[in-house]
């Protein structure tokens, strides 16, 4: 999996739109391996990124968990930890 793709489902505050979005982009560019599409292939793309966005969005409403959500903060501070551990010499 792209390590750019962050998790989504149960943080507070709850995903937004523009992280929903972000992460749909990257998917589609790791997947059709365009950082950016060429014209011809734009709209493909931009198609596959709303569709992608849509279901994402879909996805993340119906889930449902009975654990707290996690403090998206305090996640990215971890992950951080964890990148320098493996930037690290062992």
């Amino acid at each position: 999996m792209c390590r750019n793709i962050k998790p989504l489902f149960n943080f507070e505050p709850p995903a937004n739109e523009t992280q929903v979005r972000a992460a749909s982009l990257q998917f589609v560019r790791k997947v059709s391996g365009f950082n950016k599409p060429s014209q011809v292939n734009e709209a493909a793309f931009n198609a596959a990124v709303d569709e992608i966005a849509a279901a994402t969005a879909r996805l993340l409403a119906s889930l449902a968990t009975a654990a707290p959500p996690k403090n998206r903060a305090e996640e990215d501070a971890k992950a951080r930890v964890r990148g320098q551990r493996r930037g690290s010499p062992s």
